[in-house]
């Protein structure tokens, strides 16, 4: 039996990959729900990620529900597991220092701890070098439910080059595999 999906999507340049990321999963039969900060859809229109998960997809934490119930506690329950693609620095800060107020910071705070949560981070090489930046991953991957795929290293948007690609959708897509397992 397949499983449900989460996938938060940030602000980075990085969210055209997480569309492929969403194919994959749909076509190979996995339920996917998607989730994005409000500065994510200035990169890729939730209308993308609309039609390729075939789900609604959910950016307000106090927009008028559709459904019933309480938003960010149901998607919780309904996940499976849940991947964050990008993680920027601003949403790993804020995860780690338990800071909800979006609703993607509010659905990780609220997931129940038997639940792996993916990170796949994508930032400039000095961001994601950034001591700070460090600290927080660490504190997070100290709490073992956090899985920190590493970044790649290539040229990035900006033009630098070093480490802080995202790691490629089919990278992302094994993981959530054996994850589950």
């Amino acid at each position: 039996m397949k499983k449900n999906i989460l996938i938060g999507v940030c602000a980075g340049i990085a969210s055209y990959k997480t569309c492929e990321l969403v194919r994959l999963l749909v076509n190979d039969g996995f339920s996917v729900k998607v989730l994005m900060t409000e500065s994510a859809t200035k990169f890729v229109s939730p209308l993308v990620f609309q039609t390729l998960s075939t789900n609604m997809v959910y950016l307000d934490m106090f927009a008028p529900a559709k459904e019933e119930g309480i938003k960010h506690i149901e998607l919780t329950e309904w996940a499976d597991i849940c991947v964050v693609a990008p993680l920027t620095a601003n949403t790993l800060s804020k995860i780690a220092n338990g800071i909800c107020d979006n609703l993607l910071t509010t659905v990780i705070c609220a997931l129940p701890a038997t639940k792996k949560i993916i990170f796949a981070p994508a930032m400039n090489t000095n961001m994601w070098n950034n001591l700070i930046i460090q600290d927080n991953v660490a504190k997070l991957k100290n709490l073992k439910r956090y899985i920190f795929l590493n970044p790649g290293r290539g040229l990035l948007a900006c033009g630098d080059y070093g480490e802080g690609r995202m790691p490629e959708p089919e990278e992302i897509y094994n993981k959530i595999k054996t994850s589950l397992k």
